[in-house]
Order: C-alpha cells, then sequence, then structure tokens
C-alpha cells in the first residue's frame, strides 16, 4: 500500500531520522545529570538541608520520568522507519482496519510534518483519546 511518493516517503525519512539522532543526544544527556545529580559527589563540606535532598530528588524523579517518554517517542520513531521500509508509512492504522483504501486512510501530509512518527489520522487520534479512561 504505498501512501506517498517514494520522493514524499525521503522527505518523511530524513524527517523522522534527524529527529531521533536530537533526541538520542537528548535522552543521554538527561540520563546523564539525572544519575550524578544523586550520586554524592557534591561537596561534602557542605552540609546537606533535608530539603535540598528532597528538591534533588524530585529533579532527579522529573528527569528520569521525561527520559522514559523520549524513550518511548523514540520506538515510534523506530516503528515508524520500519513502516517506511514496509511501505505502509503514512497510513492510518484504524482507518486500515477498518476496511478503507490507501487513499481514504491517508495520513496529511501537516500532521506527518508535525509528528511524523503517527500511526493515526487526526479524526482516530480523537476518537482514540476519547476513548482511553
Amino acid at each position: 500500500m504505498a501512501v506517498y511518493s517514494k520522493s514524499e516517503v525521503k522527505e518523511f525519512r530524513e524527517l523522522l531520522e534527524q529527529l531521533r539522532a536530537r533526541l538520542r543526544g537528548d535522552v543521554q544527556q538527561l540520563t546523564d545529570e539525572a544519575l550524578t545529580k544523586g550520586d554524592g559527589s557534591g561537596d561534602s563540606r557542605s552540609p546537606t538541608h533535608i530539603a535540598d535532598v528532597g528538591t534533588d530528588n524530585y529533579e532527579q524523579d522529573f528527569s528520569l520520568r521525561f527520559v522514559e517518554n523520549e524513550q518511548e517517542t523514540l520506538r515510534e520513531i523506530s516503528e515508524a522507519l520500519n513502516r517506511i521500509e514496509s511501505g505502509t508509512y503514512g497510513g492510518c492504522e484504524r482507518c486500515v482496519k477498518e476496511g478503507k483504501t490507501a487513499a481514504q486512510s491517508r495520513i496529511n501530509k501537516p500532521r506527518l510534518r508535525a509528528i511524523p512518527f503517527t500511526r493515526f489520522c487526526i479524526e482516530c487520534e480523537r476518537l482514540r483519546e476519547s476513548e482511553m479512561p
């Protein structure tokens, strides 16, 4: 099911690869920062106040949760690149499941440019979100 032309798919592949490279760098930096904050490498001569420890723990937890979200996005990018390889990139998964044709299940270009790893058209994404608890 070829949804987009080869040149269009090439554009989206480049977008995905650029996004993946940027996120990998961000994830690595955030992980390093979060894990080195809590390793006790601070100045041992300065007293540590309990509130400072709480703030540090909160910041570390926040950073690690952010890293988890970014890792999920990296996984979705990998899946999108796999869809490019299999020739199904740009088709809405829900529309395809419902038996719509390639043209009917096509995710529009502005949406793919904004979220190149998306699996759903706008209408199906809205439906999906409304079904979530």
